[in-house]
């Protein structure tokens, strides 16, 4: 179930999550709404994704995302957060956050340790980044969908 629905493609505001990602991992990610995350195919296989990320109508980023639970730390709400492979000079908590997820990396499991943990993202973040300079997943890169009109609300294009 992980590839069916792939590309995907998302638009929508970025949350404050848990407030884990930066703190505790050094790996800062965006989280989206409920909603958003309600509105995503329900039998899509939770896991690590990687794929292109764009805030506001600002440039199109490499981005590794993760779909689940995140059993290392128990939640009981899915969620879907995306860690952009750039670094932002500040939070963009509010902001417009477009994504495509192309293609699967990992199921999702849990970690003895925040150092296991933190190790496999690493990985996960490097697999992301030869996977996105292949040819055919450069093109999505340039996708009309990160080409958000001027002063249009998103949701009635």
């Amino acid at each position: 179930g992980a590839m069916r629905h792939l590309p995907y493609f998302c638009r929508g505001e970025v949350v404050k999550g848990f407030g884990r990602g930066s703190k505790e991992l050094g790996i800062p990610t965006a989280n989206f709404s409920e909603q958003v995350v309600e509105s995503f195919p329900s039998d899509i296989s939770t896991g690590i994704y990687y794929g292109w990320a764009c805030v506001g109508n600002g440039d199109v980023h490499k981005m590794v995302l993760s779909i689940g639970w995140n059993p290392f730390y128990k939640n009981i709400k899915k969620s879907v957060e995306t860690h952009i492979i750039h670094t932002f000079k500040e939070d963009f908590y509010g902001e417009m956050l477009s994504i495509v997820i192309i293609g699967y990396i990992r199921p999702e499991k849990n970690f003895d340790s925040l150092e296991a943990l933190i190790s496999a993202i690493q990985e996960d973040i490097e697999e992301a980044k030869r996977q996105l300079d292949l040819p055919e997943h450069l093109k999505l890169k340039e996708d009309n969908f990160f080409h958000l009109p001027e002063g249009k609300i998103v949701n009635n294009h």
